[in-house]
């Protein structure tokens, strides 16, 4: 259904092929071919027409496409360490930390210093609690 719905399939057209090649593995990461009896249908398209069927083709889909796979990685990772979406502004710095790891072999250390050392994360504000204590004269 969700694929019908325009307003669901805007979304689901990205990410259901993903999901779709892993789904031969069940919550706890054992592999399966059936659920509830029924064999399972793994076979997707990624938004260029690229046939992805399971986790191997999933894997050669990203690894032909490096540039937005570890922008995307990079994208994440400052967006957990800013807590908040990353934004269209932030895109240069992104872009930034990439190039300066792919010099780096993409050693995940210098995807993490890139970020703490970006401006967006040293310059973000504190939280909503500390401003409270700070209104009520406590430091």
């Amino acid at each position: 259904m969700h694929r019908a719905n325009p307003t669901c399939n805007a979304c689901h057209r990205f990410i259901d092929p993903i999901g779709l090649a892993l789904d031969n593995f069940d919550v706890t990461g054992r592999w399966r071919i059936k659920e509830g009896g029924v064999p399972l249908d793994t076979n997707g398209e990624l938004y260029d027409g690229t046939p992805v069927t399971s986790p191997l083709s999933l894997q050669q889909a990203l690894l032909d496409r490096e540039v937005l796979l570890v922008r995307s990685f990079t994208s994440n990772l400052m967006a957990y360490a800013l807590g908040r979406r990353t934004e269209y502004y932030d895109q240069p710095t992104i872009r930034a930390i990439t190039a300066r790891a792919a010099e780096d072999d993409f050693r995940i250390s210098s995807f993490i210093k890139g970020v703490v050392e970006s401006d967006a994360f040293q310059m973000q504000r504190v939280g909503a609690a500390a401003d409270v204590a700070a209104n009520q004269g406590h430091r």
